[in-house]
C-alpha cells in the first residue's frame, strides 16, 4: 500500500504509523461523565469500506495525516494534513 504524504509525496505504508480512526480527534468534553470517556477510549468501529484514519509519518517528515481509504480494497482515496482538516 502506498500513502501520499502532502509534504513528502508518495511513500510505502511502512514509513507510517497507524493511530486509529480520525474520529479520535473528536474528544469528549473534559467534564463528560466516566461512561462517555470509557466509550471514547475503548470502543472502536471496524468498518468495511470507506473510512477516515489517522496516520503519523514516522519515518518521514513527522506529519500527522488523515487518510481516507477503502478498508476492503486498501485503495487510498485521499490524504490531508491534520492541521488542514482542523482549519475546515
Amino acid at each position: 500500500m502506498r500513502i501520499t504524504c502532502p509534504i513528502c509525496g508518495e511513500r510505502d505504508r511502512r514509513e507510517f504509523y497507524y493511530q486509529g480512526a480520525a474520529s479520535m480527534l473528536d474528544r469528549p468534553d473534559p467534564d463528560a461523565d466516566g461512561q462517555v470517556w470509557s466509550d471514547y477510549l475503548h470502543l472502536r468501529d471496524n468498518p468495511a469500506g470507506l473510512t477516515r484514519e489517522l496516520w503519523y509519518h514516522e519515518a518521514g517528515c513527522g506529519a500527522w495525516l488523515i487518510v481516507e481509504r477503502n478498508t476492503v480494497t486498501h485503495e487510498i482515496i485521499g490524504t490531508e494534513l491534520v492541521e488542514a482538516a482542523d482549519a475546515d
